[in-house]
């Protein structure tokens, strides 16, 4: 990967702390650029500073540089909630402190290991004299590795420790991201076929596919395997060209149901973004948060979660289609409420179900935060993909080539099976949502 690798893939490293405590000196000094401004008056940075960088051996990292935890008034508080979003998309957290080590750094040590992140601390300003023995004793007991700098030093380079800060980032960052997971590789196999289907229509952006396309495409030559790409009114002409079948067609969500019909039942099936559930999420908990959907009625508040913020269209696949989906599947009028990019609801206790996107801008870490405080919160969460397949009626099949979510979902369905619901009730749900099935296979055919 390069400085055009995409940030959502990339290792974020935020860094925290006080006012003045030399947060942008130390970002300065690892980039060895002059990236954010430095002065003496605390709280010269305001909103998060972001710069991406190969940091070798760990590969493409994105470091963010925050305002200080302890700013305040008006203008303050709005920072240092800026500051706060941050911790939910931070795989790992440097906390930079000139030596003194109270309530606001408990706080941030708090707030990372709520979210089981990483910690580095950063005992700053070390050319000014060593740490008090208060703070390390803190430390040992918090068991938090730390790394003494000076970072605003210039004259030695390699005495300032920004070279033990490197091995200490290398040390511990998330075995997962240097395990650099497939997306969808694993399941073809090298010199084996995978087929994409990209339907190019309105939301298609104009001379370039979609990220998640894009990534499938290179994650699969990365592992030696081959792909073709067509449209979905191609899929059976190119199948049928084949010498021998896939070992997977993959589709955008859109054209489910068409692709489905189109692709033998041997040949395993999925989405797109059922695949970003499992690269960016994780599949099993969205996979049971569907079944949410057969206990919706009318009245209940849906909340429809975008990673990105682009230009809807008429018929955006977020903003439209899938509430009218739902609307139809669930046989009455239900409350949708829609949030794109990092605003996202403190409160999650009044929606019944969330739905969010594949979240292919965000990296892994934002994506399971969210996850996570959707249950603590006691609200189940499912993504687009899912949703799509969920309503109408291929669940099963857009689950096979994932076992542990195939497993889960059966199981889910033999406990509801058991717990069991009133006959009429039951019967007069069947209807409505049968109802509802057949307008959307109408509509994505």
């Amino acid at each position: 990967m390069n400085q055009n690798t995409p940030r959502a893939l990339r290792l974020h490293i935020g860094i925290f702390g006080r006012r003045n405590v030399g947060k942008s000196s130390l970002l300065n000094a690892i980039t060895r650029q002059q990236v954010a401004i430095v002065s003496e008056l605390a709280g010269t940075t305001t909103d998060p500073v972001e710069k991406p960088m190969e940091l070798l051996p760990v590969g493409p990292v994105l470091f963010i540089d925050t305002a200080g935890i302890d700013d305040s008034g008006v203008v303050g508080d709005l920072r240092v909630a800026k500051t706060r979003q941050v911790f939910e998309r931070t795989d790992l957290g440097i906390i930079v402190s000139d030596g003194e080590w109270g309530a606001y750094e408990e706080s941030i040590a708090a707030a990372l290991a709520e979210r089981q992140t990483p910690v580095i601390v950063v005992l700053n300003k070390s050319d000014l004299g060593a740490p008090p023995e208060a703070t390390l004793a803190r430390l040992a007991e918090l068991r938090l590795p730390s790394v003494r700098t000076a970072a605003a030093k210039r004259d030695d380079p390699l005495g300032d420790g920004i070279l033990d800060l490197r091995h200490a980032i290398v040390d511990h960052a998330p075995e997962d991201f240097i395990s650099n997971p497939d997306i969808v590789a694993d399941l073809v196999g090298p010199g084996q076929m995978a087929v994409l289907v990209v339907p190019i229509d309105k939301e298609a952006p104009k001379g370039r596919l979609i990220l998640p396309q894009v990534q499938s495409i290179r994650d699969l030559l990365d592992n030696d395997a081959y792909c073709m790409v067509v449209k979905e009114r191609e899929l059976r002409t190119a199948l049928d060209q084949l010498k021998r079948p896939p070992k997977l067609v993959v589709t955008d969500s859109q054209a489910f149901l068409k692709v489905a019909a189109d692709t033998p039942p041997e040949v395993p099936l999925t989405s797109f973004s059922i695949l970003f559930s499992r690269f960016k999420g994780d599949l099993v908990s969205q996979t049971l948060g569907a079944l949410a959907i057969d206990s919706l009625k009318a009245g209940d508040r849906v909340l429809i979660a975008e990673a990105c913020a682009h230009h809807p269209i008429a018929e955006d696949i977020g903003r439209v289609k899938i509430p009218r989906w739902l609307t139809q599947y669930v046989g009455g009028k239900l409350e949708f409420t829609i949030v794109a990019g990092r605003d996202y609801p403190e409160d999650l206790s009044p929606f019944k179900l969330i739905v969010h996107c594949g979240g292919c801008t965000f990296n892994r870490k934002e994506m399971l935060n969210r996850i996570l405080k959707a249950k603590a919160a006691g609200v189940p969460i499912t993504n687009y993909g899912l949703t799509i397949a969920f309503s109408l009626g291929i669940f099963e099949r857009a689950l096979q080539p994932f076992p542990a979510a195939l497993a889960a979902y059966v199981e889910a369905r033999r406990e509801q099976g058991g717990a069991g619901r009133g006959v009429g009730e039951a019967a007069g749900e069947a209807t409505g949502k049968a109802a509802g099935k057949e307008s959307m296979a109408r509509e994505t055919a």
